[in-house]
């Protein structure tokens, strides 16, 4: 998509201006010209309200630092706010729109089931399932990269830990999909097939806590629904907010990382040598997983509401604006990264924002990188050859983003064994 430079009323509510990929030109004249832009509201903007637009590098991480004065919950007079550009009723209950303390109280009780060492300690057993994965791929014909390998080691993943019947895995994930899915519909609003799937996804939850209030396992989940904060009032998580821990954590495990995965699939047959390079100096490989997650940036904005009467950098911010942080344009940003649009797997540094940065970083991180890097070690070890053999397919959505499909065809198969 090209856009003039001197265009910078780009609607970023239009979910029409994501569908053949992301617009990085209107971000780059954002970035150069107004790195802090007011977007008034369109036909298409949530809430009737306009909102502000960081793009730079600098300033994304500059707000992501100061959670007092930009907060994930709300501000001003609004009653809710949240990490959308619409205002969603679960601010406050889900744990990526809470502030401090209550967050850090929530966050401490599953940062110990996120660290390096619980995180390293599930690598043979994701080695094992992406193996199957690919051994269940068919020898001749092509298919579909991010339906049928992307999507599935992230799925499993997260049902693993937080306790979910791996038989529900594929049904939970096109829940979650058709509950996200923008064909037909503008930014904000539902449709009946998408209420129903939210629906089906609840009553799911809701029964599965159940089960797990009365017959705890090993898992995530169970941790959480009977742990205590002793400094807390009241010292449990509400059943409202276990729900929305699982709503988060579910989704988040599925929808990033598969299209990190699909998205660095293509960036790699797509850039010239890089393929081959990633084949032949495997050293390379940790500084091609975060070369993965900038160039891909699944989620590729947060939005922030204003706490206090402020002055930003020059521009008049007011109590309850809502300030909007794009991740993916701050990762293409040249003051920052050298060449930004060449996927470079041995790119060093790589100070991306695609995991957030502060309070609010990324929980699943570790994951998210254990599961791209042994999705792609086995990968190349499965097969000599793989192209893209037809046109990729985006979401139609200004904050997930990614590919939904993605046709490839496999040759060369090495023997496997799951």
């Amino acid at each position: 998509m090209s856009l003039p430079a001197a265009n910078l009323d780009f609607d970023l509510t239009d979910l029409d201006n994501f569908r053949d990929g992301f617009p990085f030109e209107a971000f780059r004249a954002l970035r150069e010209h107004d790195p802090i832009h007011w977007h008034e509201p369109t036909a298409n903007t949530p809430d009737g309200e306009g909102f502000w637009v960081l793009s730079r590098h600098a300033q994304v991480v500059e707000v992501f630092k100061n959670p007092g004065d930009f907060s994930s919950h709300t501000g001003g007079d609004r009653p809710y706010g949240g990490t959308f550009i619409a205002d969603v009723k679960t601010a406050g209950l889900m744990l990526n729109m809470m502030d401090d303390p209550r967050h850090r109280r929530i966050r401490g009780l599953v940062n110990s089931g996120f660290t390096p060492r619980v995180i390293g300690a599930l690598e043979p057993e994701l080695r094992r399932r992406a193996r199957a994965i690919l051994a269940d791929v068919g020898d001749e014909g092509e298919i579909d990269f991010v339906v049928e390998v992307a999507r599935e080691l992230p799925l499993q993943a997260i049902s693993m830990l937080l306790g979910v019947p791996q038989e529900m895995r594929g049904q939970l994930c096109d829940w979650i999909d058709i509950g996200l899915e923008y064909s037909g519909r503008k930014l904000g609003e539902v449709s009946e097939e998408a209420a129903q799937a939210n629906a089906n996804m609840i009553a799911f939850a809701q029964e599965l806590i159940a089960e797990k209030t009365r017959n705890p396992k090993d898992d995530m989940l169970s941790i959480v629904i009977h742990a205590r904060m002793e400094d807390a009032d009241p010292p449990t998580l509400s059943n409202a907010e276990i729900l929305q821990f699982y709503m988060l954590l579910f989704a988040a495990g599925t929808e990033t990382t598969r299209k990190a995965i699909a998205g660095g699939l293509k960036a790699l047959l797509e850039t010239p040598g890089e393929l081959e390079r990633m084949r032949a100096h495997p050293e390379l490989m940790e500084t091609a997983v975060d070369e993965i997650v900038r160039y891909t940036t699944s989620s590729v904005y947060k939005r922030r509401t204003v706490t206090r009467d402020l002055e930003f950098h020059g521009k008049e911010f007011r109590a309850g604006e809502k300030v909007t942080l794009w991740e993916m344009s701050a990762n293409r940003d040249d003051r920052v990264f050298e060449d930004p649009d060449r996927f470079d797997i041995a790119r060093d540094p790589n100070p991306h924002v695609a995991f957030g940065w502060g309070v609010h970083r990324c929980l699943g991180a570790n994951l998210a990188k254990l599961e791209i890097r042994v999705m792609f070690e086995e990968l190349l070890a499965a097969w000599d050859e793989i192209e893209i053999t037809g046109a990729p397919v985006w979401t139609r959505d200004n904050r997930l983003f990614g590919l939904k499909h993605l046709p490839v065809r496999f040759e060369g198969r090495a023997p496997v064994d799951p």
